[in-house]
C-alpha cells in the first residue's frame, strides 16, 4: 500500500464534498439555513476551515444577521479567523461548486453520518483503553461504555461542555411558543390541570417524588399520570413496579380508564354496559405505549440501562423507592438504610438528567404524621429522608382525611400537597378520589355511574 493511501485510510470518516456543498448551499440560499441549524453542530464538520465557516454562520444566525458570501467573509475577517483574500477565495469556490441548494438536506445527512462514525470510533478507543488499563470491574466498564454510546445517541459527547450561545436559540424558540400559546405548558401535562398550574407540567430531567402513607393511592395517582402522558404526548412511558405485578397494574388501569368497579373486574361479575366500557378502555390502552417491568430486584442502574434502549421515552415511573435494591445488590442494615436510600435517590436524579425525561418516584411516608393533630404530611415525614428531599425537584404528598376519620364530610376528597417545587409555588390542590375505580380526578369533574 502506498504511503499516501495508508494515510488516507487512517483518517477519520468524513466527506469533504458534503461539507463544502452544505456550506455552499447556505451561502447561496439563506432560506435553507434554519433547517441546517436544527440538524448540525460545528463539531460535525471535520475540516477545520469548514468548521470555522459554519461556526461563523451559526453565530450570525443566532443574532439574526444577513448571511451571504460577503457578510460571512467580513465577519470572519472581523474575528481574525483567516486573512482576507484566502477566506474570500474559498467562499467563492464553495458557492461555485454548489449549483443549487435543493439537495442541502442530503449533504447534511452525510455530514451527520460521518460525524456519528467519528464519535463511535472515539468512544470505542476510550472503551478499549479502559479495558487495557483495567480501570474498575467489568460491570463498571460496561456501565461507562453504555453511557458513552448513549451520549452519542442523544447527540452529545459525554464530556463536551456546551457554550451558552448554543442554548439561546432553543430557549427563545420555546419562549416564543409559550408566549404565542402554541404550547400551554413547558412540561408534559399530567392530566391534573390544577396540579400542572403549580408545577408547570412534568418537566424534562426533573425528579418528582410522590409520597403518601400506604393505601392512600400513590400508585393509582402515578398510573393516572402515566396513562395521560402516554395518551396525550404519544410518547413511551416506562413503569417499574417493584410491588405490584404487571397483571395487577393492568386491572387497575382498566378500572380507572373504563370507570368499571375494581371489585367487578376482580370477580368477573360484569353487566353488558361494563363489557362495553372495558372494550373501550382496552382500545385506549392498546394505543398508549406503556411498558411495565415488575422485577422486584431492579437497581437504578438496571432501570437506566433499560430506559436508554427506548426510542421515544417521555416519562419514567418508579413504584416505589424503599423497595429498590442498591447498585451491586449491596444490602444495608438498620442505620445504613438511610445511606442506601440516599444513594438510590441520587442515582434516580442522575437518571432523570441523563435520559432528559421526568422521573416520578413513589415513596412511603413514616408514621410521624400520625402523632400530630394535623395529619397532613410534611417534608420531615419522608422515610429515610434527607437526601431524597434534596435530590427531588418537586415533592408531592397525597392526603385523604377519610383515611384517618371515617365520619368526615370530606369523603373521597383527596389533597395533592406540593411541598417542594423548584419551578414555582407550593400549596394544596383538591382532588376527587373514586376508590371503586382507583382513580383521581380534578374536583370539578363528577363521576357518573353509567358514564
Amino acid at each position: 500500500m502506498a504511503f499516501e493511501d495508508e494515510i488516507l485510510t487512517r483518517q477519520m470518516p468524513h466527506s469533504l464534498e458534503a461539507e463544502q456543498s452544505a456550506l455552499g448551499s447556505m451561502l447561496i440560499d439563506a432560506d435553507c439555513i434554519k433547517d441546517v441549524m436544527d440538524k448540525l453542530q460545528p463539531d460535525d464538520f471535520y475540516i477545520r476551515q469548514n468548521r470555522e465557516i459554519f461556526e461563523t454562520i451559526y453565530t450570525m444566525f443566532s443574532y439574526s444577521k444577513a448571511i451571504d458570501g460577503i457578510t460571512v467573509a467580513e465577519e470572519m475577517q472581523k474575528n481574525g479567523t483567516y486573512d482576507d483574500q484566502t477566506t474570500r477565495n474559498y467562499l467563492v469556490q464553495l458557492m461555485e461548486i454548489t449549483p443549487t441548494a435543493a439537495n442541502v438536506m442530503e449533504y447534511v445527512k452525510i455530514i451527520q453520518d460521518k460525524s456519528l462514525l467519528r464519535s463511535l470510533a472515539k468512544a470505542a478507543g476510550e472503551i478499549t483503553a479502559m479495558v487495557q488499563e483495567g480501570l474498575g470491574e467489568a460491570k463498571d466498564i460496561l456501565e461507562a461504555s453504555e453511557q458513552k454510546v448513549y451520549a452519542i445517541r442523544r447527540g452529545r459527547g459525554s464530556q463536551e461542555m456546551t457554550p451558552v450561545a448554543q442554548l439561546i436559540k432553543p430557549f427563545l424558540d420555546q419562549l416564543n411558543d409559550l408566549a404565542s400559546g402554541k404550547t400551554g405548558l413547558p412540561g408534559l401535562p399530567s392530566g391534573f390541570s390544577a396540579v400542572d398550574q403549580k408545577i408547570h407540567g412534568l418537566n424534562k430531567s426533573d425528579l418528582i417524588l410522590l409520597a403518601a402513607r400506604p393505601g392512600v393511592g400513590k400508585s393509582s395517582f402515578a398510573m393516572n399520570m402515566a396513562l395521560n402522558v402516554a395518551r396525550q404526548s404519544q410518547k413511551t412511558v416506562a413503569v417499574f413496579s417493584l410491588e405490584m405485578s404487571k397483571e395487577q397494574l393492568l386491572v387497575r388501569l382498566m378500572a380507572s380508564e373504563g370507570l368499571v368497579d375494581l371489585n367487578k373486574l376482580m370477580t368477573g361479575r360484569l353487566s353488558a354496559s361494563d363489557w362495553g366500557k372495558i372494550t373501550q378502555a382496552a382500545r385506549t390502552l392498546r394505543q398508549a405505549d406503556i411498558r411495565i417491568d415488575d422485577n422486584p430486584m431492579l437497581t437504578a442502574a438496571d432501570m437506566n440501562a433499560k430506559c436508554r434502549r427506548l426510542e421515544n421515552l417521555g416519562l419514567v415511573v418508579v413504584d416505589y423507592l424503599q423497595l429498590m435494591s442498591s447498585a451491586g445488590g449491596k444490602s444495608y442494615a438498620g442505620e445504613n438504610r438511610q445511606q442506601a436510600v440516599s444513594d438510590i435517590s441520587r442515582m434516580l436524579k442522575i437518571m432523570a438528567k441523563e435520559l432528559n425525561v421526568p422521573v416520578i418516584c413513589l415513596s412511603q411516608l413514616s408514621r410521624a404524621n400520625e402523632k400530630r393533630e394535623d395529619k397532613r404530611p410534611m417534608l420531615s415525614d419522608l422515610r429515610d429522608s434527607g437526601a431524597i428531599e434534596q435530590d427531588a425537584d418537586i415533592v408531592l404528598f397525597l392526603y385523604r382525611e377519610d383515611y384517618y376519620k371515617e365520619e368526615t364530610e370530606n369523603r373521597n376528597v383527596a389533597e395533592c400537597i406540593v411541598a417542594k417545587n423548584r419551578h414555582g409555588e407550593t400549596g394544596k390542590v383538591p382532588l376527587r378520589w373514586a376508590p371503586e375505580y382507583v382513580t383521581f380526578s380534578t374536583l370539578e369533574m363528577r363521576f357518573d355511574e353509567e358514564g
